[in-house]
């Protein structure tokens, strides 16, 4: 019996990246799953099915826009419905744009603050209601070393995941007595789809070469001098799961390198 067992989990934007490795961590504990994102349809069934065929559980897909409130509900209660509960929701979404602020796009702007910050609020208010219900719930919100610090040129990215410790910490706060917790884990550099495609905006805002941005930039501010890699993530997620951190709620946890210690 996995500690997951008979427990469903959602995470959004889990079709690859950190989301991907969350589901599967979940599903190696026994929780079915609902994961979530865009993709090509043979590559997102093709995950889909991995996580039963490896782990013995159940999973579905959500295709749910995560700019669109009335799709997010619809994942919440997808879950609910085919599963009879949720009860871990990660909200892991996030997208990501390089630019000065006079030149960042309006509708860039506002994406990001949808993906990354708006979609974790329709999340937890779609889901918190059935875990009050059964007096038992895991939100995990992933956020960034840049919920703590800053870099240039990432304006909405950094407000974003400012905003996700803010409602982070305002949630813990309103279900303290629920024995629902509420934590962010905030990853540094994680080598992933969505850290790769930054590369050539990074290039071109800081005149650099794909190594110089790697070596100067990104792994700069990581004093161990290495990426993070998504199963260290999924592992504290996992653990944010047990009984043995029923007590660790309203915290922002680095998995950083040291990057924030400076």
């Amino acid at each position: 019996m996995g500690t997951l067992s008979g427990k469903t989990a959602v995470v959004t934007g889990s079709t690859s990246g950190i989301g991907l490795a969350y589901a599967r961590a979940f599903a190696s504990a026994g929780a079915n799953i609902v994961i979530n994102g865009f993709g090509a349809p043979a590559d997102i069934e093709k995950e889909r099915a991995s996580i039963e065929k490896d782990f013995g559980v159940k999973a579905v897909h959500s295709p749910a826009d995560m700019t669109k409130p009335d799709e997010i509900a619809e994942m919440v209660a997808l879950g609910e419905k085919t599963f009879g509960s949720v009860d871990v929701l990660v909200n892991n979404a996030g997208i990501q744009f390089v630019s000065p602020i006079e030149e960042f796009p309006i509708d860039k702007w506002n994406m990001i603050i949808a993906i990354n910050l708006s979609s974790a609020f329709h999340s937890m208010r779609a889901a918190i209601p059935g875990m009050k219900k059964r007096g038992w719930g895991r939100i995990i919100n992933t956020a960034s070393a840049h919920s703590l610090v800053a870099s240039p040129f990432k304006s909405a990215y950094v407000s974003a995941k400012h905003g996700i410790a803010g409602l982070t910490k305002t949630a813990a706060l309103e279900l303290a007595t629920h024995k629902i917790t509420v934590n962010c884990i905030s990853p540094g550099y994680v080598w992933t789809p969505l850290v790769e495609k930054q590369i050539p905006d990074t290039m071109k805002a800081r005149n650099m070469t794909k190594e110089q941005v790697i070596n100067e930039v990104m792994l700069d501010a990581q004093p161990t001098k290495e990426f993070v890699t998504v199963e260290q993530v999924a592992a504290l997620a996992l653990f944010l799961c047990g009984d043995d951190a029923s007590q660790i709620t309203g915290a922002n946890l680095s998995i950083d390198g040291g990057w924030t210690a400076a």
